[in-house]
């Protein structure tokens, strides 16, 4: 069988950079293993996500269900929610560079690593997480949209934020419901199903929100990637 001659030109560039830019660990600054910018020893500590509540991915014992407590009492809108990692050093000092200090390396590792663990179902099409334009003005990129970018799927990108609102991290989980509410809207018709994708999930608001609003305008399955769950 012939190979395609771009896909040749492909392989010999990418040969070429890792020859003039060796890869390096983005964590320790050894050299970098198995094709990423992290070295087997830090590779070796990363935090996966193991088992976890089908709708929320918060870990869950061995023993325990499937869908933990507090999804059971209040079912959640988004159909399953999967985290490839947990929010847990040395991923949460990348998250961090990625996401507040423009570090574009830290998140190309990060949606390589997200490849090598991915969710249990067809994921496409993804839709990123969106932020406010005054937002992206000021951070220069969006996180989530700039995963999508780097994971090799179709994107959706009809959902934005139509509301400026506070950055998250500053609020209470019900201060965080209050903030997104409304906060959402799409173009034209939604998939009827989708992956939604974001960086972090910390007490779920923001997806949880999204969900609803896109349930609003006719999907009938919305389900959660994110790169790390806090535990």
């Amino acid at each position: 069988m012939r190979i395609p001659l771009w896909h040749t030109a492909t392989r010999v560039s990418r040969a070429l950079l890792r020859v003039l830019l060796p890869l390096r660990c983005l964590v320790c600054n050894d050299d970098g293993h198995d094709g990423l910018d992290l070295c087997a020893a830090c590779y070796a500590e990363l935090p996966w996500a193991g088992r976890a509540c089908l709708r929320c991915a918060l870990p869950l014992p061995d023993n325990a269900l499937i869908v933990c407590g507090t999804c059971r009492e209040e079912v959640p809108p988004q159909a399953a929610t999967h985290a490839s990692l947990l929010y847990l050093p040395p991923v949460d000092q990348l998250l961090v560079r990625y996401k507040f200090h423009q570090d574009l390396a830290a998140g190309r590792l990060l949606a390589q690593l997200m490849q090598r663990a991915p969710p249990p179902w067809s994921c496409a099409p993804l839709v990123p997480v969106p932020l406010h334009n005054r937002r992206v003005r000021q951070r220069g990129y969006n996180q989530a949209a700039e995963l999508c970018r780097l994971l090799p799927m179709p994107v959706w990108q009809g959902l934005y934020r139509r509301r400026h609102t506070a950055p998250q991290s500053e609020r209470s989980a019900e201060q965080r419901r209050d903030n997104l509410f409304d906060a959402f809207a799409t173009r034209g018709s939604a998939p009827v199903r989708l992956t939604l994708v974001d960086d972090v999930m910390t007490t779920g608001s923001t997806v949880m929100e999204i969900a609803e609003t896109l349930r609003l305008v006719g999907t009938e399955e919305v389900r959660v990637w994110v790169c790390a769950r806090v535990p």
